[in-house]
């Protein structure tokens, strides 16, 4: 923590502060800033450098007796032992469903990406059409759309006006 205040320290560049804040208030204020900066930084390392002090065991089973004091002791020294390396079971299994997830992924992209361009080329033929709605005859849409021309006529053969 200690290298990260130093770091911190480093990047300030009150030099450079000094020359950019022209006003006598301004230069106050960044004065007052540097030494709030240096005292919060200094206070930083003061912390994360001090380091426990040993416990004096001996004393405490004077004081509370030796029994108490030594169950303690023994569970602060097991502590101190290094703790044994864990063994995952589930990694395995999680990479092996996390693969199958990002091939369905892949799979799902590559189909949307497909539907994308069919849709994109719908709407393109849509506002075609709609623009050539303000100009197009009669004729014109029932040379496109023999269908519709073929059931209005069938519709006026047999007097269906409705």
């Amino acid at each position: 923590m200690s290298k990260g205040v130093s770091k911190v320290g480093r990047g300030v560049d009150w030099d450079y502060l000094n020359k950019v804040v022209v006003s006598a208030d301004g230069k106050r204020e960044l004065q007052a800033l540097r030494r709030a900066y240096d005292e919060v930084a200094a206070t930083i390392q003061e912390k994360f450098t001090i380091r426990p002090q040993s416990i004096n065991w001996d004393f405490y089973k004077e004081k509370l007796g030796p029994n108490i004091v030594t169950i303690f002791e023994n569970s602060v020294n097991s502590l101190d032992k290094e703790v044994p390396d864990y063994e995952c079971d589930y990694t395995e299994d999680y990479k092996v469903q996390h693969r199958s997830l990002l091939t369905k992924a892949t799979e799902k992209e590559e189909d949307s990406k497909k539907k994308i361009i069919a849709i994109d080329k719908e709407l393109k033929r849509i506002g075609e059409e709609k623009e050539a709605l303000a100009t197009i005859t009669v004729d014109e849409y029932y040379s496109k759309h023999p269908e519709v021309g073929a059931k209005i006529d069938d519709e006026i053969r047999n007097h269906i006006w409705g």
